[in-house]
């Protein structure tokens, strides 16, 4: 399912202009700033991310650069030894060798180990290019080009699928992969990245995986979740 096959796609994009302020009268709004970090940081912490929790990725990371010198020594590194320094993120097995493969592309197709060049890219050719990495998709891709280049795209992590769907934003049976072009439709591109962090801390601290908190939430006249339970609730008690 795409954007354009969504047909009440005008609907669910209306919402965002009421969702927007709701969340700005809860979080603060931040503002994209360019990271202390490299590009090629964000994309190996990213990948470093996948199937855990921040903590752990965070301690997988900084074991990377306290055991090596640079990511040219990751890539030239015995595979164990970078599965030994980022065990504390899980399937070090699997994750080891797809950096030192990631890193491997890298520099067979640029010579440098920088994705740097990324930022000056027509946004679909360097997102194609992410996502052409083994073990990059959709999600890693956003984040980087998001978060490491202030580009707009919009990542969809779960704390985002979840409230997305909840609102009305993403339909129910659109998948997580499908709904990153699907909510870079529906959210002006000058929003991306502080919506996107909005988006987290809502599901986060209100709208969370076990109980949508719909008595401190602002967005209940446009959330579709809100709407049906409440005319569910409605029912049993006069029904």
């Amino acid at each position: 399912m795409t954007t354009t096959q969504v047909s009440d796609f005008k609907r669910r994009a209306a919402k965002y202009t009421a969702v927007s302020t709701g969340l700005d009268s809860l979080y603060e709004r931040p503002i994209w700033k360019a990271p202390t970090h490299t590009a090629l940081d964000e994309l190996i912490d990213c990948i470093l991310s996948q199937s855990t929790n921040d903590a752990n990725r965070d301690k997988a990371f900084a074991a990377l650069k306290v055991n090596f010198a640079d990511w040219d020594a990751v890539l030239n590194a015995p595979t164990q030894a970078v599965i030994n320094a980022i065990k504390p993120a899980g399937l070090a097995n699997q994750k080891a060798p797809r950096i030192q493969q990631v890193l491997r592309t890298i520099y067979a197709e640029r010579g440098t180990l920088s994705i740097d060049f990324l930022r000056e890219m027509p946004l679909k050719d360097a997102r194609n290019w992410l996502t052409a990495l083994d073990g990059v998709g959709p999600k890693t891709a956003a984040i980087v080009l998001c978060f490491a280049f202030g580009l707009p795209a919009f990542p969809v992590d779960t704390h985002i699928y979840r409230v997305g769907q909840r609102i009305g934003f993403i339909p129910s049976k659109m998948s997580a992969d499908k709904a990153h072009p699907h909510m870079e439709a529906i959210v002006p591109g000058s929003d991306h990245y502080h919506f996107h962090l909005q988006m987290i801390w809502h599901g986060r601290q209100i709208c969370t995986a076990r109980r949508a908190m719909c008595e401190r939430c602002p967005l209940t006249q446009v959330c579709d979740y809100y709407a049906q339970t409440h005319v569910t609730e409605g029912k049993s008690k006069h029904g």
